[in-house]
Parts: structure tokens; sequence; C-alpha cells
């Protein structure tokens, strides 16, 4: 069983390359939060936790955790946990985990400042259980607080339904570092609540973000961090985001309705240190934003309700007019945790 799951991930990375999606930057590590990858990007996420046993033996138990998910659209994503050594089913030797989710993003967009809302049915493979989560961000500048109700029909394989609370917190100190903590467990009879805290990290010029971590959860499914493990472990995960528009066209997203470089535009936001220097400008119906790259590396500005620059050069620019009030919200698709809004009033 592992040599398949082995061989199956190391054919999907090595099929596609790594360009876009989730930033550790906008979820401590036991919450799935809010995210959705984009339409035609496949998000591989590697946990890796262990503990050590006392001596003389000191003993290493790895808790691995693989995560596999597509995006289909703006606000749908079909994905697989796998965990070994977990503590849903009964032991040795069936304890490698499977789940298989669906989720849609209701309302908003990760990272985007306000609320955001997603919706999850999942099936839980070893435990036997139909399992549900609704997570709920809420962004403010620099903060984002999470939150998750979670159902189970058959947790860890007994015969009655259970629920669980959870929630957290991450704060950016900068747009490279990340701290975040978080907590959740079953309601109802006493049970070990499963916590977690991390050190999150984005790595410059690159789409992928790295995350060290400590916990007493050992698989990151519903199940898995909704109760806790007697022992503390420690351990790391890092983000690789796939995106199949590189090897056929069939995945590209639309482009946006453009002026001419030099056309008219009531705001301008330079893109530069790996961030949109102006990350909220406000403008009126029917007027334009222009977007220039001034980073040695491509960008792009990828609207969350569809439209896509495409690739951005060095002191390339891109310009879109907006004929309808709103809030707009984007981000760079090789570097997710960059993230703007325009308001159009």
């Amino acid at each position: 069983m592992h040599t398949r799951v082995v061989r199956a991930l190391g054919v999907l990375i090595f099929a596609v390359a790594p360009v876009s999606a989730q930033s550790l930057m906008y979820r401590p590590p036991n919450l799935g939060g809010t995210w959705v990858p984009d339409g035609g990007v496949v998000q591989f996420n590697f946990v890796h936790r262990f503990s050590v046993s006392p001596g003389p033996v000191h003993e290493v138990i790895n808790y691995p955790t693989f995560t596999v998910a597509a995006g289909l659209g703006r606000a749908l994503a079909v994905g697989w946990h796998f965990g070994t050594n977990s503590l849903v089913g009964p032991g040795q030797p069936d304890n490698n985990e499977s789940e298989w989710s669906v989720r849609w993003r209701a309302l908003g967009a990760e990272g985007a400042p306000g609320l955001a809302v997603a919706v999850t049915p999942a099936y839980n493979a070893l435990a036997q259980s139909g399992d549900a989560e609704v997570g709920v961000d809420y962004t403010r500048g620099p903060v984002t607080l999470s939150g998750a109700a979670r159902a189970m029909s058959h947790p860890y394989r007994a015969t009655t339904a259970r629920a669980a609370l959870a929630g957290g917190v991450v704060a950016r100190l900068s747009d490279y570092i990340a701290v975040s903590a978080d907590v959740g467990s079953l309601v109802g009879p006493t049970t070990r609540a499963a916590w977690s805290a991390a050190l999150d990290f984005v790595i410059p010029g690159s789409p992928h973000t790295f995350s060290l971590q400590v916990s007493n959860a050992t698989t990151s499914t519903i199940e898995g961090n909704s109760r806790g493990f007697a022992k503390k472990l420690y351990g790391f995960e890092f983000t690789i985001p796939l995106h199949l528009s590189r090897f056929s066209p069939w995945f590209h997203r639309p482009t946006a309705p453009a002026l001419a470089a030099g056309g008219p535009a009531a705001a301008a936001v330079e893109i530069h240190g790996f961030r949109f220097r102006t990350d909220t400008v406000t403008v009126a119906v029917g007027e334009a934003v222009r977007w220039t790259n001034a980073d040695p590396l491509e960008h792009s500005v990828t609207f969350d309700d569809g439209p896509d620059s495409g690739r951005l050069a060095q002191r390339a620019t891109f310009v879109r007019r907006f004929d309808r009030a709103g809030t707009y919200t984007y981000h760079c698709t090789p570097h997710p945790y960059m993230k703007g809004v325009v308001v159009v009033r």
C-alpha cells in the first residue's frame, strides 16, 4: 500500500510543474480554512509529524499526512487526505487513513478582507464515517481568525454521531513570516483536545510556503484534528501548488477585458518586492486600474471572479476596467500569498 501511494504521488509531482495556490499564511495547522485551489490547479501538501520515545531506545515514530486537492472552478474543489499511524481506526495493521472530500466556498475568498465561509462534506474510509465541516475565516489587516464546526456520523468507528468545534488565529508579522495556533475538540464527554502552534514562512521567489509545527494531532483530517494524542508531536508542513496550464491550453483561465497599456486608468498598483504595493484601491464604476510589474520575476493579477492577466514579465502592464459596483479580490497565481482588493463604487 505504501509503495503504491508513493508511486502515485511521484507521478503527480513530476507530471506537472509547481506554480500556485494555497498559502499557510492564512490558516493555522489543524484547520482547513476556506481555501479552494484555482481551476486547473492541483494542490499537494505534505505534513510530517513525529514523536521520539524515551531512552534508551529513542525510537522515532512518524505521522505523515498527504493532501491532494484539485480546483474545479472559482469556488469548488475535490480533495484526498492520506495519513499513516492514524488514531481514527482500531490500530495495527489497519491504521492507514483515507478521507475523500468536496469543498465549496460559499462566501468570500481566502485572505481577502472580511468574512469567508466554506462547506466541506467528506467520507472517512478508515472510520467508515460520513463527516462534514463548516469553516469560517475573518481577515482584518495582518490577522486571520478561523473557526470550524464539524459533524461525524461514526467517529473513530463508534456507533454514535458526534460534533466538534475548533478555532484558531494567524498573525502575519511580515510579508514572509507568520505565527499561528489553534485548538479543537469533540463536543460532549471529556475528550483530549487537539491543538497546534506553528511558525510559518513564505519561500521568496516561489509559490511555496513552509511551516514548523508542534501539535498533538496525528493526521490532518476532520476526525484527526478533532481529538488529541497523548504525545507531543513535532514536524513541518510544505505546500506545493501544481498548475496544469503550463502543459495544456485547456486549463488557461480567461483574460480580463483590458485597455491598451497606455490607456487611461483611475488608479495604479505597482507590483514590487513580492507585494501589491497598494493592496486596496477604490475607483468609480466605469473606471480602470493599471498594474505594473516592477519585480524581475513574473507575477499575475488573478481575480477571484474569474479573469486573469496571465503572466506579467518585468515592466509589463495590465489594465482592467470595472463596469459594475462591488468588491473584487485578486491574487498572484505564482505567489498566492500576494493579495489585493479593488473596491468599485
